[in-house]
């Protein structure tokens, strides 16, 4: 698992023996199954996430009903609101399926800056590109239909709708599962159409 996360960095930065080594002491790896909650609304958190293998979500529950807001997989990070502000979250975050994961903080992230400034530089790369993607997915998702979206989706991220139970990707999609099914169905008779 070390390997994937040191390609990961090598796409920002190069990685002497030293500082590999380092990064292995921290003891930053972790194994969660399917259905793991990783924080709650109303915990308080330090961690970030670095997944490896695996599906987290993040999702609000309103009036009783789960609304999921984001998926991340495989080289994927995320950082909750909560570490930010030092304020209680305001989402869950679960595993959708067994998954391995970085877990870090922000103690270990200043005692690896401090010895190896480098990674700081690596990191900024990596929240400006975030944050970039992040405001791109915000706004087509509001300027989208929900056939839009679920087109986007199959475009961009098409492993999801093989890996996420259809009820969890309505809600990411802002629909109901019953509209996802006839959503398909209709997507499904015009490429027959369009096949025929």
């Amino acid at each position: 698992m070390q390997d994937i996360l040191f390609d990961f960095i090598s796409k920002y930065i190069s990685l002497t023996e030293e500082e590999r080594n380092a990064i292995i002491s921290v003891d930053i790896f972790r194994s969660f199954k399917k259905g793991a909650t990783l924080l709650k609304k109303g915990q308080k958190s330090n961690d970030s996430y670095f997944v490896l293998k695996g599906c987290i979500r993040t999702y609000y529950i309103i009036d009783g009903e789960e609304k999921t807001t984001a998926f991340y997989t495989e080289m994927d990070v995320l950082t909750p609101h909560c570490v930010i502000n030092k304020g209680p979250s305001e989402y869950y975050i679960s595993c959708c399926e067994d998954s391995i994961l970085t877990v870090s903080n922000s103690d270990m992230e200043i005692e690896i800056n401090s010895k190896f400034p480098k990674f700081e530089i690596m990191c900024r790369k990596l929240s400006e590109e975030l944050l970039a993607k992040q405001q791109i997915d915000f706004d087509e998702f509001k300027t989208s239909s929900p056939e839009q979206r679920y087109l986007n989706l199959l475009q961009k991220r098409p492993d999801l709708i093989q890996r996420i139970p259809q009820h969890q990707l309505a809600s990411y999609l802002g629909i109901k599962p019953q509209s996802l099914s006839r959503l398909r169905a209709r997507i499904l008779e015009k490429d027959k159409g369009v096949i025929s």
